[in-house]
């Protein structure tokens, strides 16, 4: 069965890692599906070949999240192309390490504009689409709840506004039939991120699974909270992180 045939969802950053996988995930269970880009073109189209290959549509948008009109504009589009949304899901995010003292005003902007504010916006001009049975969904970090290492202070700053955002949003959409959720994803093997990298031994000391989770994984998830079954589930986050740092 497929639980989302006749609905349309636009991934924000859905070219690699996670994205590309909720993307894929989407069009498997009968969606049509745009994503947004930003550098890798060639990526973003291997994802709609594979999109297409479910016999749905897809559709691939160029919008730097940094910019929060593009990024509005890219739900706009996606709307029009694929006839209405009735998903969202705000994948797009950037992880800077470094300490804070390090942080330039720029570099602080940055990664606020595109881990929070992106959000907001994107999440604002779908309203005009979402009807009853819509859905919204963050992905967040593990790392709202525990930072396990220094450097990561501004991301779990900008990833920790997403819980305000998801709850606030929530309250407001759920007479409207629309739910809202955050999924918390811990240590993913994707290209950003891979199994064999520089701190890869340093993440399994904190699982308590003995292993990196994938962004199938992540996919399944948030498939579960894009259809029907989890019409009651709004306004919370959900980790998913092998028991990092339990």
């Amino acid at each position: 069965m497929k639980n989302l045939t006749n609905r349309t969802a636009l991934v924000t950053g859905g070219s690699r890692g996670i994205g590309a996988a909720i993307a894929k995930r989407l069009a498997k269970e009968g969606a049509n599906v745009a994503i947004t880009y930003n550098a890798s073109q060639q990526k973003a189209e291997e994802v709609i070949r594979a999109i297409e290959a479910q016999g749905v549509k897809g559709l691939a948008i160029k919008a730097d999240s940094a910019d929060a009109k593009a990024v509005q504009a890219a739900v706009d589009l996606a709307a029009k192309e694929l006839g209405g949304l009735h998903i969202l899901v705000n994948n797009a995010g950037v992880a800077e390490y470094k300490l804070m003292e390090e942080f330039t005003i720029e570099e602080y902007d940055f990664n606020m504009n595109v881990n929070v504010k992106a959000v907001f916006f994107a999440s604002q001009a779908a309203l005009r689409y979402l009807g009853r049975g819509g859905r919204i969904i963050n992905i967040g970090t593990c790392m709202v709840d525990k930072v396990a290492f220094p450097g990561a202070t501004v991301y779990s700053m900008s990833k920790t506004a997403l819980t305000g955002l998801t709850k606030g949003l929530a309250r407001e959409l759920g007479k409207r039939g629309i739910t809202v959720n955050l999924v918390h994803p811990g240590p993913i093997d994707t290209d950003m991120n891979p199994v064999n990298g520089e701190s890869a031994d340093f993440q399994r000391t904190l699982l308590a699974v003995d292993n990196f989770g994938t962004g199938d994984d992540i996919a399944g998830l948030v498939a579960y909270l894009a259809g029907d079954e989890s019409k009651n589930i709004t306004g919370t986050g959900i980790t998913i992180d092998g028991g990092t740092n339990i």
